[in-house]
C-alpha cells in the first residue's frame, strides 16, 4: 500500500513515489521491506525489528526516525501486542508491518480525514491518535465494571472478583505502559533532531501528547481504584469471616455451661443425691433452658448479637 500525502491520502503506485516531491506513506510487509529498502534511501543505522524490541520505542538515527509501536489487544488483553516498525524522513514514512495492523489504521485515516494543511507531521499525528482512538471510551468501561463491582461487594454479590481485580490491575498497568511508551516516542517526533518537521507543525504532535498524558492518568487513576477495590474486598471477606467467628464464639459460649451440667451428672459416682429426686431431669432442663435464655440476653445487652 502507497499512498501521497494531499488534502487526504491518495493511493498512488509505487514507482510514482520517485517521480513526485510529495510525501508519502508506505505500507509494507517485512519481506517488502528487505527488498526496497534500498529505493527509499533511509539513512538507517539499525534496522527497525518488532520481534527483536521490547516495546514501542524510536531511535534518532543519522538521516532517519526508526522504530517500533506495539498495540495491546484491547478485545484479548492476554493475547500478544500487535506491532509494526517504521522508518521515516522528510520525504515520508515506511510501516513494516507483518500482521497487517498498520494497513488498517492508515486505511481508517486515508478513509476519513481531509487537511488543509497536509504534511507528513499532520499524518503522524492522525495516525498516533488512531491508534488511541477508542481508548477513552475503553478506559470508561473499565471505570463502569469498577463501579458495579463496587456495589456487588457492598451487596455481597461478588463472587470471584479478587481474580477479576487482579486482571484490571494488569491490563490497565498494560495501558498506563502503553501511553507512557507512546508519549516518548511523540516527544521524539516533537523534538525534531534531523530538521525533518515544519516548525510549526509541531503542535500536533504537542496535542498529541496531551491527549496521551490524559489518557496515561486516567488508567494510572483507575489502576489505583482498582487497587483500593481489592483492599475493600479484602475487607469485606475479613467482616464476613469475623461474623461468622463471632456466630461459633456465641455458639461455643452458650453450650459451654449446658457441656459442664452434662459433665457434672455424667460422673459415675454412687452417692449423688439428685440422681434419687423424682424431678431432676425436669430440673436439669428448665436449668438448661434458663442457661441459655440467659446468655442470649446478657450477649444482645452486650451488643454482641
Amino acid at each position: 500500500m502507497h499512498y501521497l500525502i494531499d488534502e487526504s491520502l491518495t493511493p498512488c503506485a509505487p514507482k510514482e513515489l520517485r517521480n513526485t516531491d510529495r510525501q508519502f506513506v508506505a505500507v509494507l510487509t517485512p519481506d517488502q521491506w528487505t527488498q526496497r529498502r534500498s529505493t527509499f534511501e533511509l539513512g538507517i543505522d539499525i534496522d527497525p525489528d518488532p520481534d527483536v524490541a521490547l516495546g514501542t520505542q524510536a531511535e534518532v538515527n543519522y538521516d532517519a526516525i526508526t522504530g517500533t509501536i506495539f498495540i495491546p489487544d484491547h478485545t484479548s488483553p492476554d493475547a500478544p501486542d500487535k506491532r509494526f516498525a517504521f522508518a521515516l524522513d522528510e520525504k515520508g514514512v515506511v510501516l513494516i508491518d507483518a500482521q497487517e495492523t498498520a494497513a488498517g489504521l492508515v486505511a481508517a485515516i486515508a478513509a476519513a480525514r481531509r487537511w488543509r494543511r497536509p504534511g507528513l507531521e499532520r499524518f503522524l499525528a492522525d495516525f498516533l491518535m488512531q491508534i488511541i482512538k477508542d481508548d477513552a471510551a475503553l478506559l470508561r468501561g473499565y471505570e463502569r465494571e469498577l463501579d458495579r463491582m463496587e456495589d456487588a461487594i457492598l451487596a455481597d454479590t461478588a463472587a470471584g472478583a479478587s481474580e477479576r481485580i487482579n486482571d484490571m490491575r494488569s491490563e490497565l498497568r498494560d495501558l498506563d505502559t502503553h501511553y507512557n511508551d507512546l508519549m516518548d516516542l511523540t516527544q521524539v517526533l516533537e523534538e525534531n533532531e534531523n530538521g525533518f518537521f515544519r516548525e510549526e507543525d509541531l503542535r500536533y504532535f504537542r496535542t498529541v501528547y496531551g491527549r496521551l498524558d490524559k489518557l496515561r492518568d486516567q488508567a494510572s487513576s483507575l489502576r489505583d481504584q482498582a487497587l483500593q477495590m481489592r483492599d475493600l474486598y479484602k475487607m469485606h471477606l475479613d467482616v464476613r469471616q469475623n461474623h461468622i467467628m463471632a456466630a461459633l464464639t456465641i455458639v461455643t459460649a452458650i453450650f459451654a455451661p449446658l457441656t459442664l451440667i452434662v459433665g457434672w451428672y455424667g460422673m459415675n459416682f454412687e452417692h449423688m443425691p439428685e440422681l434419687a429426686w423424682p424431678w431432676s431431669y425436669p430440673a436439669v432442663a428448665v436449668l438448661s433452658v434458663l442457661v441459655v435464655i440467659g446468655c442470649i440476653v446478657f450477649f444482645k445487652h452486650r451488643k454482641w448479637l
